[in-house]
């Protein structure tokens, strides 16, 4: 029996999605819904309400004065749109400056991080690098969390990081000062939407049958969409911006009980060399399944302890190896822009929800809603129509929607109307675009391939609330930046060949010849296949671990 082969067929025994399975399942994806919830907390936590500045003699300690009285409307200058300034106010010589304290619209918060640190105006950039900062951790976390899980276990990795974004999402409610707020929001980053996300990902990825991880990946972006309603919901109920923010960070708690109850990946196990465990799992697991089926103990501790012992003699690929070849390399950088282009505009949708006109806690979990039947429908269409055309369509869609909403009247119901379609294009897209890269690359660099393309949507991320500065110059600059680079995307997407239904790339040489000549445009909407790239794989293969693989994280 070949040692790989052997992994296979024990973890085959266990069928596609059991009942060990599902509740494996249920504890991972919980990580998917803080992560969610501790990713957009900053917006209710640091919610800017409508402001105007003070007006002394008007406005005083024990009262505010009407935003509609005349006194207001003599003394704050008006936008293009009609609107009372934010920033400025009219001097005694009736020549505007700036002021340096602000009423706020309490109609919706009275109680956030803005409205304590005054981080309008010209330090609206102190609320954008919060954010920056935040997705910087997500991004150190995907990186550093994802090779520390390879070495000490997906696990030990997930349980540390449950406890420490438990203890930072609580800490961060009670720190005083900005710059060190900025600190322990980096570290919160690290762990509330990297490290138990990527893992349980990765988790269930190594432990459900490969007709079962397209619904469970996706399910894994619905639940992240469901933390999004939980900010929405916890933040029209509790006004105080530090009992909101302990709020969020005890949902935590929902993940220690996982030290006891979860059970590490017997992949993993197995690759480590410590096949004795990897077995007593899943035969634990076949009993909870009701399986009849047995285990040959002694032969697959025996073929484990092979595969560990000539592991060092496989040979090695990196990340450089997407790179040395023609047709790897266009296919790499193209899949790279486009986790770029989602990521920047599905959180440049997300994290501008505070702009359009109406309550923001509803539009905020409408937002997060309609995230659902785009994940649906994606389930249902994704191996019908296939990976090519779906996120193409989708991105062309949702970065469309983005650019016409600029150019109609603010607060409209149709403008939000749009917004939210393409907020639901987007999301979908972006659910697409972790099974396609998965498929386009090759086994020995795949896992690599992953993590790059991750760490090019940390990285928009972290510059998507810089991005929405912008719109101090002109307000429809952020929109049409988001929408452009997704449709630029888009466009580019039709010329990645299509992996419905084939071989998976094996070696780099398939991964070279994998989909030469198959654009949209030479093939009948993706649906031409291309199984001549490699002359001896003549099978699919297996969806193999993602080890490195992460969410909008």
């Amino acid at each position: 029996m070949d040692k790989d082969h052997a992994l296979e067929e024990m973890m085959g025994k266990l069928g596609d999605f059991g009942r060990y399975q599902c509740f494996q399942f249920i504890l991972h994806i919980l990580a998917a819904m803080t992560a969610g919830m501790h990713m957009l907390s900053l917006v209710t936590v640091a919610a800017v309400p409508d402001h105007r500045c003070w007006i002394d003699g008007v406005d005083t300690n024990e009262s505010v004065a009407d935003w509609n009285s005349s006194q207001i409307l003599a003394a704050i200058p008006r936008t293009p749109s009609g609107s009372l300034h934010n920033c400025l106010i009219y001097d005694n010589n009736s020549e505007t400056m700036t002021c340096s304290k602000w009423v706020f619209d309490t109609t919706y918060r009275s109680s956030s991080r803005a409205i304590e640190w005054n981080l309008v105006c010209d330090q609206r950039w102190m609320g954008a690098l919060a954010q920056s900062i935040y997705m910087l951790g997500v991004f150190t976390g995907a990186v550093v969390l994802g090779g520390m899980a390879d070495k000490y276990g997906r696990k030990t990795i997930f349980c540390w990081s449950g406890v420490l974004q438990l203890v930072f999402g609580v800490l961060v409610a009670f720190i005083p000062e900005y710059w060190s707020f900025l600190v322990v929001r980096f570290l919160y980053g690290i762990f509330g939407s990297a490290g138990s996300y990527i893992t349980g990902f990765v988790l269930t990825m190594e432990l459900v049958g490969a007709s079962k991880r397209t619904a469970c990946g996706v399910a894994f972006q619905a639940a992240f969409a469901g933390g999004i309603m939980l900010v929405a919901g916890w933040g029209a109920l509790i006004d105080d911006r530090q009992i909101l923010q302990v709020i969020y960070g005890l949902h935590s708690l929902l993940l220690i009980p996982h030290i006891w109850i979860m059970d590490e990946s017997p992949r993993w196990l197995w690759a480590q060399g410590r096949s004795k465990e990897s077995v007593d799992i899943v035969e634990k697991a076949l009993k909870c399944n009701k399986s009849e089926d047995t285990l040959d103990r002694a032969e697959l501790v025996s073929r484990g302890k092979a595969k560990a012992s000539k592991g060092s003699d496989a040979p090695s690929a990196g990340t450089g190896d997407l790179f040395k070849t023609p047709n790897l390399r266009n296919k790499t950088l193209n899949v790279c822009f486009c986790w770029f282009a989602n990521s920047i505009a599905y959180y440049g949708l997300t994290l501008s929800t505070g702009k359009l006109e109406g309550n923001p806690y509803l539009i905020t979990a409408i937002l997060g809603f309609v995230e659902l039947p785009s994940y649906a429908a994606v389930v249902y269409f994704l191996d019908i129509w296939g990976r090519r055309p779906l996120i193409s369509s989708m991105m062309l869609v949702g970065g469309a929607a983005c650019v016409i909403a600029t150019f109609l009247p603010a607060g409209s119901t149709i403008s939000t109307g749009i917004v939210i379609a393409g907020k639901l294009f987007i999301a979908g897209s972006f659910a697409i675009i972790y099974n396609y890269s998965a498929e386009l690359f090759p086994t020995v660099v795949r896992n690599s391939a992953m993590g790059l393309g991750s760490m090019c949507a940390r990285l928009s991320g972290a510059l998507t609330p810089l991005i929405t500065l912008l719109d101090s110059f002109n307000p429809k600059i952020p929109a049409i930046t988001f929408g452009v680079v997704a449709v630029v995307s888009g466009f580019l997407c039709m010329f990645l060949p299509e992996t419905m239904n084939q071989p998976m790339p094996q070696s780099l040489a398939d991964g070279e010849r994998f989909g030469k000549g198959d654009t949209l445009f030479t093939s009948c909407v993706g649906k031409k296949r291309n199984r001549t790239y490699s002359e001896d794989n003549k099978a699919p293969e297996s969806m193999v671990p993602l080890e490195d693989a992460s969410r909008k994280v």
